[in-house]
C-alpha cells in the first residue's frame, strides 16, 4: 500500500500505536471538521479507507516522515 507524505504526515498525527486506533482517531476527528474542511475529510478518508486494506503486521512496518 502506497500512502504519500501528506497521508503520512495525517498519520503520524492521530497515530494511537495500532491501526485500528488510528481508524478510531480519524473518525473522532472527523466529528469535529467544519462543514467547508472538504480537503481534510477526503484526505482522511481516503486514508481510513486505505487502512481498511492493511493488515497489522504491514502497518507496523509503516515510516512516518520526521520533518
Amino acid at each position: 500500500m502506497n500512502f504519500d507524505h501528506e497521508e503520512l504526515t495525517l498519520m503520524m498525527l492521530y497515530n494511537s500505536g495500532t491501526r485500528l486506533g488510528l481508524v478510531h482517531e480519524l473518525r473522532l476527528m472527523q466529528c469535529y471538521l467544519m462543514p467547508d474542511e472538504t480537503a481534510l475529510r477526503e484526505l482522511s478518508e481516503g486514508v481510513i479507507e486505505k487502512l481498511k486494506l492493511l493488515t497489522d503486521a504491514e502497518f507496523a512496518e509503516l515510516e512516518f516522515p520526521l520533518d
